[in-house]
């Protein structure tokens, strides 16, 4: 089964960095242009919460349900219920590096499926697309982190 993986730091306490990603309206933040994300339903996040959205690529739309486990104040899993591929578990942790930098760990590991749709899968899921997918993630991570931060210090 193919992995991705994808880390980087954050110029910020572990707290914030877990308090921004627990944040369920985040998603719609972390999906940069020309993706747009549809949220339906979004239970806070927690053990067994669960989430439902449509990502949509230009005129295409992929439908997602996911429930959340391992639900902690050092990452969470969100498994795929239904949705485009024959599996997708997506880890997110946050560890300390020091009191004021967080570091991101991304792992995805996932399955695609069979025929015409498992073909489009292997394009919009490549390595190359999540790469470029969570780069635009790290900028807006750090970027809204920074902002919220500075906003608390005025």
């Amino acid at each position: 089964m193919p992995t991705f993986n994808y880390q980087f730091t954050v110029e910020a306490p572990q707290a914030a960095v877990v308090a921004f990603h627990h944040d369920t309206s985040v998603l719609k933040m972390l999906t940069p242009p020309p993706l747009f994300v549809q949220l339906h339903y979004f239970e806070p996040l927690g053990e067994g919460s669960r989430a439902k959205f449509t990502i949509w690529f230009g005129p295409l739309p992929v439908h997602w349900q996911v429930v959340h486990s391992k639900v902690n104040e050092s990452g969470f899993t969100d498994t795929q219920v239904a949705g485009p591929l024959k599996k997708w578990q997506h880890r997110h942790e946050f560890v300390a590096v020091t009191s004021d930098v967080t570091e991101v760990r991304e792992n995805i590991t996932y399955e695609y499926g069979d025929g015409f749709k498992g073909r489009i899968n292997r394009l919009m899921y490549a390595k190359l697309s999540l790469t470029l997918l969570f780069t635009a993630r790290k900028a807006i991570t750090r970027r809204y982190i920074k902002k919220s931060l500075r906003s608390k210090n005025v």
